[in-house]
């Protein structure tokens, strides 16, 4: 799998594996965020995903993957502590602002810079078609933000310091987009950078919420477990997609495409959880799906 994989790179074969990749990682990241909804605790729900992505690591990381090579340790740390600033500003945000407006400001702010950062990096240029289709994506995800803002009548004394976390958020998404597509371009196999890292980031979200952990009534154990391990095979297929992505085609593309996850994510609220959408959220959803498809098609 891993060879036919590499085969892959640099060729029109691999870029439209990538754009698959990439629009199927949208869709389960809109599942993801679904599933941290309900009647559990979101933080509680992110913890019991971690920690079952993290289990289920362990036995590919012992008996299926290759071990990584010496070069690769300091990426892991680095892929660690970006990983975990941004759960840290992504909790300050969400508890000082409606997730309504915080989300779409993240999601926005995050293809934007990716898009830079994969420039400085990779050297990555996008033509004036895509930053035509950057800008209308962006444009339409922040349209979002400031539509639901409006209806939004609780918290709103927080709520300019939220949205500056939420940009700050943002700025981490695009900084672990392009140091893991540097990470797992850099491991001799894909799959042994994935392994890894869902071995190492499956640790701190469990660890430090464990106080709420022994606080839950029996009956909410179950449950929570189960929910883990299904959000877990879920962010397992959309993370480990993305970055199989970056690998195989441009990571900037990949990063836009996955932003659409606004798109699917709204739906899903519509037709599974009920939410309205109304015609103005529409129109904005579908700047942001034509700004996706322009960015696809002027590359």
């Amino acid at each position: 799998m891993s060879g036919w994989l590499i085969s892959l790179e640099g060729t029109p074969a691999g870029a439209a594996l990538a754009a698959g990749l990439a629009l199927m990682a949208a869709v389960l990241h809109a599942v993801f965020g679904a599933l941290q909804k309900g009647r559990h605790d979101p933080w509680l729900s992110r913890a019991a995903i971690d920690a079952s992505y993290g289990l289920l690591a362990v036995p590919i990381v012992l008996f299926v993957v290759p071990w990584p090579q010496p070069q690769m340790w300091p990426i892991f740390a680095g892929v660690w502590v970006i990983h975990v600033v941004y759960k840290v500003l992504q909790a300050m945000a969400y508890s000082r602002g409606a997730y309504t407006v915080v989300y779409p400001v993240v999601r926005g702010t995050g293809p934007l810079f990716t898009v830079i950062g994969a420039g400085l990096l990779f050297g990555e240029h996008f033509s004036m078609v895509q930053w035509l289709g950057v800008a209308v994506l962006v444009s339409g995800i922040y349209g979002l933000a400031l539509y639901n803002l409006r209806t939004v009548t609780s918290g709103r004394e927080t709520l300019v310091p939220a949205l500056g976390l939420a940009i700050a958020t943002g700025a981490l998404v695009a900084l672990y987009t392009t140091f893991d597509a540097y990470g797992i371009r850099a491991s001799a196999d894909p799959f042994t950078f994935l392994a890894w890292f869902f071995l190492i980031d499956g640790v701190f979200m469990p660890v430090i919420l464990w106080r709420r952990w022994w606080k839950l009534p029996r009956a909410q154990i179950l449950p929570l477990a189960r929910r883990g391990v299904i959000g877990a095979a879920v962010a397992m297929a959309s993370f480990g997609g993305i970055m199989l992505a970056t690998r195989l085609g441009p990571v900037g593309q990949a990063a836009v495409l996955r932003e659409t996850s606004t798109v699917f994510s709204a739906l899903i609220g519509w037709m599974m959880l009920g939410e309205s959408t109304g015609p103005r959220r529409v129109a904005l959803m579908s700047c942001i799906a034509f700004g996706a498809v322009i960015v696809q098609l002027g590359g």
